[in-house]
């Protein structure tokens, strides 16, 4: 039974289909600009989202990796970025991204974080 059992996965105050195709939309973006400024609960859930994508493009063929990308990704030079994004890192084992901060938001004095890309090794 599920009884007063919280979930397990952050729902950013926003039900199922909206809250992934915001995650879809952050991520798409995150790979088009190789940085994003966004709230800290935002940023921790796509960083977790990124750091599996590139992890998964790593390790398969050229054509896998691309249908991979396609599911996430919305555009296709998104796509291409991501997978290039994925060759830099191939002798790197995770931490792919890194978090800073950059303050508070004035109108809801919620925290803000920059997400980017670590310098990759290409």
């Amino acid at each position: 039974m599920r009884h007063r059992k919280s979930s397990i996965t952050t729902r950013l105050g926003r039900r199922k289909g909206h809250r992934e195709l915001m995650l879809r939309n952050l991520l798409t973006s995150l790979f088009l600009n190789d940085k994003l400024k966004t709230t800290e609960a935002k940023a921790k859930i796509v960083r977790s989202e990124a750091e599996k994508l590139i992890t998964k493009l790593k390790r398969n063929d050229k054509a896998n990796a691309i249908r991979e990308a396609k599911k996430v990704l919305f555009t296709v030079p998104a796509t291409k970025k991501a997978i290039e994004v994925a060759e830099g890192y191939k002798e790197k084992s995770s931490g792919y991204t890194r978090l800073t901060n950059v303050g508070i938001r004035e109108g809801d004095a919620s925290k803000m974080v920059l997400i980017e890309f670590v310098e990759n090794t290409k």
